[in-house]
């Protein structure tokens, strides 16, 4: 008996939901290690960017001072308009999610766009997103898949992910389980449950790979062991009929 698969669903729009289901919120800019307060605000005042956007990532999470999303947003602003890339895509992300600011797609677009520009993966991400959805700026499969492509290749577990959906649902690309599987890969050495699920899934179906229910089991358990509600219940029928693991109705 074969597991039914952890798959996404074929979906009219293409990119739009797909993009969707990857979609998660994005962190603030990388924390620089974690210095004195005081000297933090120090290098900030003087105009250093990495200090303004740690700064500013202390601030919106609420760490090691009371969360101030007003104070969050100055501090990502001043790193941003230095043309610090890190800063530009969580602006990005503030203005997509309308954290701090009125939610405003196009301006997500412009400050995504200035982080992509420079090679930055989460801006890349956040830019290939909104073209993926038609949000800001014009709809563009082609454009979405590119940019989700450089991102991935970059180590952007979200990308990595949608790219591996892309592929194994053949939406906007053409359908290739090998690609997805070396997507989802990519994403579950990470960590990353959702594709951990996702390559299982390969695996116990023989798509893209080879047959194996015992790394598909496994697979299965890394995303279980992390909270994921599908992923247990898969691993739990996978017990009770005994394919990959000894059979335990318990």
């Amino acid at each position: 008996m074969r597991l039914v698969p952890v798959a996404p669903r074929r979906l009219a729009r293409g990119l739009v939901a797909l993009l969707a289901a990857a979609a998660c919120a994005a962190p603030p800019a990388d924390r620089q290690g974690a210095p004195d307060q005081r000297a933090l605000e120090a290098r900030a005042e003087q105009g250093v960017p990495e200090a303004q956007a740690d700064l500013g990532a202390r601030y919106l999470l609420g760490d090691g001072v009371p969360r101030d999303v007003d104070e969050a947003l100055r501090w990502y602003r001043m790193a941003a308009e230095q043309g610090y890339a890190p800063a530009e895509a969580t602006l990005g992300d503030l203005y997509l999610n309308g954290e701090a600011v009125p939610q405003d797609d196009g301006e997500a677009a412009r400050w995504y766009r200035r982080a992509a520009e420079q090679g930055h993966a989460g801006g890349q991400y956040g830019l290939g997103y909104l073209y993926g959805v038609g949000q800001g700026v014009e709809l563009d499969a082609i454009e979405a898949a590119r940019l989700m492509r450089l991102s991935g290749d970059q180590g952007e577990v979200r990308a990595q992910y949608a790219m591996a959906l892309l592929y194994e649902n053949g939406q906007d690309v053409p359908r290739d389980d090998a690609e997805a599987a070396r997507w989802y890969r990519r994403a579950a050495e990470q960590g990353h449950a959702r594709s951990q699920a996702g390559l299982a899934a390969l695996y116990l179906n023989g798509r893209g790979v080879d047959q194996d229910a015992a790394e598909g089991a496994r697979w299965l358990r890394e995303a279980a062991v992390q909270g994921y509600v599908a992923a247990q219940v898969d691993l739990a029928f996978l017990y009770g009929v005994g394919q990959g693991v000894p059979q335990d109705d318990a």
